[in-house]
C-alpha cells in the first residue's frame, strides 16, 4: 500500500534531574556537595532509509516518545543520557510542524538525519551550585522537558525522469516495458491511482529511476481529479517526459494543457527540462514512417511534428520521440536520450532539497529554575 501523507505526534525525553548529595567519607568531616547532573533526554530523529518507499509504517502507529535521561547521583556521578529514538523514512520525506506550519526539514540522501523533537537538558546537581560563600548548597535542578509536537510527514518521491500525461496516455505501459515495475495497465482512464517507480537498466551498468504518476486533467493544480497530491511526486525529477498518444485528436491542445497545469502548480516544474514522447505509434500502421521523418529527435531546439498525421509545436522541449511500448519501437533511442539528459542535469547540480532543522529554543542553555530538596519528585 502506498502512503505518502501521515501525521504523527512525537515527544522527546525529559532530562534527568540533578542530585542533592554530600560526601560521607571516612576522614573527611563536613564533606562538600557531591550531587551529579542529570543526563540528557533522548531526541526523536528521522533517518533517511533508501530501502523504504512509503510512509505505511506510520499509518498503524502515530505516537512516539523517546526515553528520559537518568537522574544524577552522589559522588558527582552524572546520570545516563538517553538514546535517541530513530524513525526511518523514505528519501523525499518532508517534515512540517502541524501547529505552526513551519518546515522542520527534508530528507533526501541515504543516512541523512533530522531532529524533529530535541531531548531536554539534564538538570544540575547541587555540586554545580557550590560557591565560596555557599559551600553546602541544597539546591538542584529538575531535568528540562523534551519537545512535544505534532508533525505532518509528506513524501515526495525522488526519481530521475517523471512521466507526465493525461489519463490513458500510455505512461504505465511505457514504465512496464522499460523496467521491472508492474503497474496496473488497462484501457480505461485513471488505471494508475498511486505513483509507481521503476529502475531503467541500460548497458554498461547504467541505470536511472523513472516515475509514473496518475493522469493529469485540467484543473489538477487546484486538486481536481487526483490533483496536486500526486503532482508533488515529480517535483524532484531531473527531467520530465510529456506523453501524448499519436491518435490524440488535438495533440497541441493536450501539450499546452499539460504545460499549463505544471506551471500553475509550480514555476520550478514549468522550468524543468522536458521532452515530448508520442506514444502508441503501433496504432498508425503505414503512416508511422511519415511521422518518424518529421520528428526532430533528441537534438536541441524546437520539436516540430507535421506529417499529415498530427501536428505539435513544442519550442521549449529538448527533444521529441515516437515510441511504441508494444513493439518496443523507438524505446532504445528514448532511453539513451533520457540517460544523457539526466547526466547533464546532474552535472549542473540540480537542487533536490534536503534542509535541516535548527536547534530547539532553550535546548542546551545554562538557564533554568533551581529546586530545593522539598520539591523533588521521583
Amino acid at each position: 500500500m502506498f502512503i505518502d501523507r501521515v501525521t504523527i505526534t512525537v515527544e522527546a525525553g525529559t532530562g534527568g534531574s540533578g542530585a542533592e548529595a554530600f560526601r560521607r567519607e571516612s576522614g573527611v568531616p563536613r564533606g562538600g556537595p557531591s550531587g551529579g547532573d542529570g543526563g540528557s533526554g533522548g531526541s526523536v530523529v528521522l533517518v533517511c532509509d533508501s530501502q523504504l518507499s512509503t510512509l505505511l509504517d506510520f499509518r498503524y502507529r502515530s505516537e512516539y516518545k523517546a526515553p528520559r535521561g537518568g537522574h544524577g547521583e552522589g559522588g558527582d556521578r552524572t546520570g545516563r543520557s538517553a538514546e535517541d529514538l530513530e524513525l526511518r523514512v523514505p528519501p523525499g520525506t518532508i517534515a512540517k510542524d502541524q501547529e505552526t506550519g513551519d518546515l522542520l526539514g527534508e530528507l533526501v540522501a541515504e543516512g541523512a538525519r533530522l531532529v524533529i523533537a530535541r531531548g531536554g537538558r539534564g538538570g544540575r546537581g547541587n555540586a554545580s551550585f557550590a560557591t565560596a560563600t555557599q559551600q553546602a548548597p541544597r539546591y538542584w535542578e529538575p531535568g528540562e522537558e523534551g519537545v512535544r509536537r505534532t508533525v505532518d510527514l509528506t513524501l515526495k518521491l525522488i526519481a530521475d525522469v517523471g512521466l507526465v500525461g493525461e489519463p490513458n496516455a500510455g505512461k504505465s505501459t511505457l514504465l512496464a516495458s522499460v523496467s521491472a515495475a508492474r503497474p496496473k495497465v488497462a484501457d480505461y482512464p485513471f488505471t494508475t491511482l498511486t505513483p509507481q517507480l521503476g529502475v531503467v537498466q541500460l548497458p554498461d551498468l547504467r541505470s536511472y529511476v523513472m516515475a509514473d504518476i496518475p493522469g493529469i486533467i485540467e484543473g489538477a493544480h487546484e486538486g481536481k481529479g487526483l490533483g496536486h497530491r500526486f503532482l508533488q511526486h515529480i517535483e524532484r525529477t531531473r527531467t520530465l517526459a510529456l506523453l501524448i498518444p499519436v491518435d490524440d485528436p488535438d495533440p497541441q491542445g493536450t501539450y499546452d494543457r499539460l504545460r499549463d497545469e505544471l506551471a500553475r502548480y509550480s514555476e520550478a516544474l514549468a522550468r524543468r527540462p522536458h521532452c515530448v514522447v508520442l506514444t502508441k505509434a503501433d496504432l498508425l500502421g503505414p503512416k508511422s514512417g511519415a511521422l518518424d521523418s518529421a520528428v526532430t529527435g533528441a537534438a536541441p531546439g524546437p520539436a516540430v511534428l507535421d506529417a499529415g498525421v498530427t501536428e505539435l509545436r513544442a519550442p521549449e522541449a529538448w527533444g521529441c520521440f515516437v515510441v511504441s511500448s508494444v513493439s518496443r519501437r523507438g524505446l532504445a533511442e528514448l532511453l539513451e536520450a533520457l540517460w544523457s539528459r539526466v547526466q547533464k542535469t546532474e552535472s549542473e547540480g540540480v537542487d533536490l532539497g534536503g534542509k535541516g532543522i535548527a536547534e530547539e529554543a532553550g535546548a542546551g542553555s545554562d538557564e533554568g529554575d533551581w529546586w530545593s530538596a522539598a520539591d523533588r519528585e521521583s
